[in-house]
């Protein structure tokens, strides 16, 4: 039924001048702007909707995964601009937060200013 229907994904952000700067400035995303909404352009032709809501809360899953060639750049590329990493339980990270759980890839997690959970990940 939806085969050859476009489609995109959506959060929600309880501050979008704040997931603006972060998404365009920090992550260095492509990021427009209309009615106060944001769409961000990723890699590839996909595109995000990223929504206001005041009485937003964080999900606890990741909502965005960026597949990088080299995990321990990406990290200290982002831990340059102030990002700090997430660690959760049953997950042995790193010292930079980076989790190399054999079969698996490798993979950090951090957040957004409204708390949702993105993550930077490495094939082996």
């Amino acid at each position: 039924m939806f085969g050859t229907t476009k489609a995109f994904s959506s959060f929600a952000v309880n501050d979008i001048p704040a997931a603006r700067r972060f998404y365009g400035e920090t992550l260095g995303l492509d990021v427009s702007e209309e009615n106060g909404l944001l769409g961000l352009r990723l890699a590839g032709g996909a595109s995000v909707f990223v929504y206001p809501k005041p009485d937003h809360t964080p999900a606890g899953f990741t909502v965005l995964n960026f597949s990088v060639g080299d995990i321990e750049q990406a990290v200290d590329d982002l831990a340059a601009r102030g990002v700090s990493f997430e660690r959760y339980p049953g997950f042995e990270a790193d010292g930079r937060g980076i989790v190399r759980a054999e079969g698996g890839p490798m993979i950090a997690w951090f957040t957004d200013p409204a708390g949702n959970v993105i993550a930077v990940m490495q094939e082996r």
